[in-house]
């Protein structure tokens, strides 16, 4: 380095190495899908790891290891290409939009927190001395007074942007109690859709009686007066379901994914604190701490 051409190729032919390539016959499709799946691995690993050595600490003896290149063979498959995505070298995500997070501490103290910026440093304007972000919401007022159709589009008065006015937002903090003791903390990011989220959470947890993670998991919906229509989790309910709300007269969309509400049940026998990260977030997790 800074160059990557030695790191690269030696790394490259050290996992070739150990497939007959002559066998394989030059330009064959198998000799090609070897190239193809050894070159894969060393630019991977050189845009993870390779840079100016002034400035960074690169790996060399480590990337042209034979040790090395023997756990990258082993990851070829014979018959099949392997996946390239962005996500193999992400240094972690960050959403650029809203965040939920739900906290519970020793005490029972439970804190509900969805802090929305409206894309990347919202406003991009820090209140001075205090060091937090002002949010970009002005798209949260209803856009056009008296425009009200059916695209979704909505023109009442109440939320229609006034100077010194706060726009109206969907954010839905939960904290559900029973008998004045902490049962579960709900929330998620998502828009208009965030309300039917953490709605739908918190009733498969007090009315169907779903574990947290359980409840977190199921299939989600959402409808919001307009468009009239149901949207439904890609693959959450079944066709059966989607065809009997049609005969009803709905109108039923598929959907991407709905929301990530992280949450947070106690158990009501042990008191334990159960977190319940939501699967559709890619860096989603719970965990605890003494």
């Amino acid at each position: 380095p800074p160059s990557s051409g030695g790191v690269a190729m030696v790394e490259m032919l050290n996992i070739l190495e150990g497939f007959d390539l002559k066998a394989a016959g030059h330009n064959s499709p198998q000799y090609v899908h070897l190239l193809a799946e050894s070159m894969r691995r060393a630019y991977r690993d050189r845009a993870v790891h390779l840079g100016d050595p002034d400035f960074t600490k690169p790996p060399v003896e480590r990337l042209t290891s034979k040790a090395y290149a023997n756990t990258l063979r082993a990851g070829i498959d014979l018959s099949k290409a392997s996946p390239s995505s962005p996500a193999d070298v992400s240094q972690g995500y960050e959403s650029d939009e809203t965040t939920h997070y739900s906290v519970v501490d020793k005490d029972g103290v439970a804190v509900s927190v969805t802090y929305t910026l409206e894309a990347g440093y919202g406003l991009g304007a820090v209140v001075e001395g205090a060091g937090f972000l002002l949010n970009n919401e002005m798209g949260d007022f209803n856009g056009k007074p008296g425009l009200t159709d059916s695209t979704g589009l909505i023109g009442t008065a109440p939320n229609v942007a006034q100077p010194g006015k706060r726009m109206l937002s969907s954010m839905t903090p939960t904290i559900v109690a029973k008998n004045g003791k902490l049962v579960a903390v709900v929330g998620s990011p998502g828009g208009r859709t965030i309300i039917n989220t953490v709605m739908q959470v918190v009733l498969n947890v007090v009315a169907f009686d779903m574990p947290i993670q359980q409840a977190v998991n199921a299939p989600r919906l959402h409808h919001q007066w307009l468009p009239n229509a149901i949207t439904v989790e890609r693959d959450g309910f079944p066709a059966s379901t989607l065809d009997a709300l049609r005969a009803k007269g709905h109108t039923v969309r598929i959907g991407g994914q709905q929301g990530t509400a992280h949450s947070i049940a106690i158990d009501p026998r042990t008191g334990a604190r159960l977190g319940a990260a939501d699967p559709r977030d890619r860096d989603a997790g719970a965990a605890g701490h003494h």
